[in-house]
């Protein structure tokens, strides 16, 4: 079994995630020699004010630059 971890910021929908699943999906089998129904993939959601860049968080960021 393969599993792909993968970390971003939240604001994607449900559409834009499964795609991102199907994809990274094929390619790592397709890539590594993997069956499909092997691989897991697992999407970890950070929120903006959990994602830092610089020393400030996205929010502030964004806030910053209203």
């Amino acid at each position: 079994m393969l599993v792909i971890k993968t970390t971003m910021m939240e604001g994607r929908t449900a559409e834009q995630k499964e795609a991102l699943i199907r994809r990274l999906s094929e390619v790592a089998a397709e890539e590594l020699g993997w069956p499909v129904e092997d691989v897991r993939v697992v999407i970890y959601e950070v929120t903006k004010q959990d994602w830092g860049i610089a020393g400030s968080s996205v929010l502030e960021r964004e806030r910053k630059a209203k």
